[in-house]
């Protein structure tokens, strides 16, 4: 079974159109499943709400999608940040329809401009296609991903269910996660069994990268996890556990501001939304000191974005790179 997570940015009806109405709260999720040439692949549209009034629940849904899709309806302030989010997030793979609402106009060429200046390579229609198209299109433009990679499993949520115990909820960025693992809760190491999976609902033995998946958990307690914990195999050394970093920053497309000694910032990353303060820059060598723990990756891989609440008109700072524990 293949997910191909989108990060998703456009109207409900548009949405809909394209895949079923799914679960609801600060993200949307539309799911789309099919059979062909007797394999099922799966199509996960995750719409944020509330973009401008909030960043977090685009940054959620940036953390675990591969591929973009945007519904310009217009041109403004807020579609310059949701681009320069997505170039950050190194949403390399996109779509763009523009559809302006019933008696407005908007630019083609201005559009193109703009991904341009964003230096989003994506392809941008016109004419609103079938929703079928639409979603070959999509499924055109995922990349397959090596299942042989180390377990990483990013929770944003969690509940306790009566009889089974601890359940985390999360996507799966990448390896395989399978009934009886042992594995371990970070931050923290804390250890435990998984009992159980859930995808979609279904009972399984295993998922893999992509898959929404809810991990029944035995010797964790509810304590133990949170948003932002991730479960990783027993004693893998994937990711690391810093409180102070440096780091190459690599400044965002349109962001004028520069990062400043004192700067009080935001990371977001594996679900992941932590607040630090920066102590040292040196060129683009910017160090932080986080006020808890941020989990990162060893081998480098996986994208963190800096953020900073107050700015105006773009939070977005960039991408930090080239981390190491200060």
């Amino acid at each position: 079974m293949s997910v191909l997570n989108v990060a998703f940015y456009g109207s409900d009806e548009m949405a809909s159109n394209i895949a079923k109405k799914g679960d609801s709260r600060d993200v949307v999720s539309y799911v789309f499943k099919e059979t062909k040439d007797e394999k099922v692949r799966i199509l996960s549209l995750l719409r944020p709400l509330k973009h401008p009034e909030s960043i977090r629940p685009l940054l959620s849904v940036l953390n675990v999608s591969r591929v973009g899709f945007v519904e310009v309806k217009q041109i403004d302030a807020s579609l310059g940040e949701l681009l320069v989010a997505m170039k950050c997030s190194e949403i390399g793979a996109g779509l763009a329809v523009i559809n302006p609402d019933s008696g407005e106009w908007v630019d083609p060429d201005q559009v193109r401009v703009l991904f341009k200046q964003a230096k989003l390579n994506w392809k941008i229609l016109e004419d609103v296609p079938e929703a079928h198209e639409i979603r070959e299109e999509l499924f055109s433009l995922g990349q397959s991903e090596d299942e042989n990679d180390e377990l990483v499993v990013p929770l944003d949520q969690k509940f306790n269910v009566q009889g089974i115990g601890v359940v985390g909820i999360g996507y799966v960025q990448s390896g395989r996660i399978k009934k009886h693992d042992h594995i371990e809760i970070i931050p923290g190491r804390k250890p435990g069994v998984v009992r159980s999976l859930q995808v979609m609902d279904d009972d399984v033995n295993e998922a893999g990268s992509g898959d929404r998946v809810g991990v029944a958990l035995r010797g964790v307690h509810e304590d133990d996890i949170g948003k932002g914990s991730v479960i990783v195999i027993k004693e893998s050394d994937v990711l690391q556990e810093v409180t102070s970093t440096v780091s190459k920053l690599n400044d965002a497309p349109f962001q004028r501001r520069r990062v400043m000694i004192g700067d009080i910032v935001h990371a977001s990353t594996n679900m992941q939304f932590k607040v630090g303060r920066v102590i040292a820059i040196q060129g683009s060598m910017v160090s932080i000191e986080w006020e808890s723990p941020l989990v990162i990756r060893k081998d480098g891989r996986g994208v963190v974005i800096l953020v900073q609440l107050d700015a105006v008109p773009m939070r977005i700072l960039g991408s930090i790179t080239e981390t190491s524990s200060a």
